[in-house]
């Protein structure tokens, strides 16, 4: 349900009217649904970065999360999978990738300025879009208690990897139902209680609406970056270049040197809004 701010409706729609589309969605949602959504990360004390693999949430928020770290946020990852696919090199082994990729990211994280890391333990290229996923990520939730969760972007067009349409899917609604109590009753057995989570910001999106300035850490970034040298030492000058590139163009939107981007939501929007999109 979208809970609204208390206002005079009459002259909010008298309002309204006056304004295309999109600027009266916009007047709706950053005034009366979610008053501070243009300082989401100034307000969160406590966010959770969610990804399909070892090396999503560094590619992805990498210089997000590092400057939240700097800034006293208490920051966790939850990886989906082992990454044990990850790899062209047929005489690498699936379980000892998964033991360099878990390291590796540990590593990673590290320099992040990440508190915890968290493992959800399916197989690469196998994560699931079902019950037992979702209740594991409602739990952590519940543990967590993050105002902000990070996930990738499952709306993202032509992509083909279900860990990432899977795991954005499950985020989604785990963020969605960790606030009802008769969802996943078992938690409510060992007193972790209901947890409401504001805000959803999706990366690796092709709908952003929210840009971050990475200027001071995107540095911190790509150093968190090398760690995954399973990944990335091969053809480190590439992706350097690749994800510069890209913090370059997002910042241009926001008159910085170095942004990331995201579609952010309330979570009030995650269900029968019609104008979610336009956000």
């Amino acid at each position: 349900m979208v809970v609204f701010v208390s206002v005079d409706m009459s002259k909010v729609v008298g309002e309204l009217a006056q304004l295309p589309l999109e600027e009266s969605v916009k007047l709706v949602v950053r005034k009366f649904i979610a008053p501070d959504f243009d300082r989401v990360f100034e307000v969160v004390n406590r966010v959770l970065c969610v990804a399909p693999h070892p090396d999503d949430c560094e590619f992805g928020v990498g210089g997000t999360i590092a400057s939240l770290s700097r800034k006293g946020k208490r920051v966790y990852m939850v990886i989906a999978t082992d990454g044990s696919l990850g790899t062209s090199d047929p005489a690498i082994a699936p379980q000892r990738l998964a033991e360099v990729r878990r390291q590796e990211q540990e590593e990673a994280a590290s320099v992040l300025g990440v508190e915890k890391v968290m493992w959800l333990g399916y197989r690469d290229g196998y994560m699931p879009y079902d019950k037992e996923a979702r209740t594991k990520l409602i739990t952590l939730i519940r543990l967590l208690k993050p105002e902000l969760v990070f996930a990738p972007d499952a709306w993202l067009p032509y992509e083909a990897h279900l860990d990432h349409r899977n795991t954005g899917l499950v985020t989604a609604e785990a963020v969605l139902f960790a606030s009802l109590p008769h969802y996943t009753e078992e938690n409510l057995i060992t007193g972790l209680e209901p947890w409401h989570v504001s805000y959803i910001a999706f990366y690796y999106t092709s709908r952003p609406n929210t840009f971050y300035d990475i200027t001071d850490t995107i540095e911190v970034k790509l150093e968190a970056l090398k760690a995954h040298k399973s990944q990335v030492s091969s053809n480190w000058g590439y992706w350097e270049a690749l994800l510069r590139y890209l913090a370059i163009l997002y910042g241009k939107k926001i008159g910085v040197k170095y942004a990331e981007a995201f579609k952010l939501l309330p979570t009030s929007l995650l269900h029968a809004i019609p104008f979610t999109e336009i956000v």
